[in-house]
């Protein structure tokens, strides 16, 4: 199940449940270790991808886990994900 599946209709229990939160940040600081570990010229031959983004956010989660904004949480796991998986289906039909 993605994050975006386990988001829905559950904005309310975000901030005080432990285990919800804990399945939304995982897949998410696991998208940016694998854009941090993607090689150089793949980076440049999909400029589009907000790796830097994804990047800070891992980073951010990993770090600072303790003050994790769950409204902002909520905003790329509802708005942001489905973007980012868009663009990279389109991406692995084309290659």
């Amino acid at each position: 199940m993605e994050p975006v599946e386990m988001a829905e209709g559950k904005k309310a229990d975000l901030d005080s449940d432990r285990q919800l939160n804990l399945c939304m940040v995982r897949p998410l600081e696991i998208i940016g270790e694998a854009a941090n570990r993607n090689p150089k010229e793949e980076q440049s031959k999909y400029s589009g991808i907000p790796r830097s983004d994804m990047i800070s956010l891992r980073n951010r989660l990993i770090h600072g886990y303790d003050m994790v904004d769950f409204d902002i949480l909520w905003q790329i796991v509802t708005h942001d994900l489905p973007e980012l998986i868009r663009a990279l289906k389109e991406i692995l039909s084309r290659d």
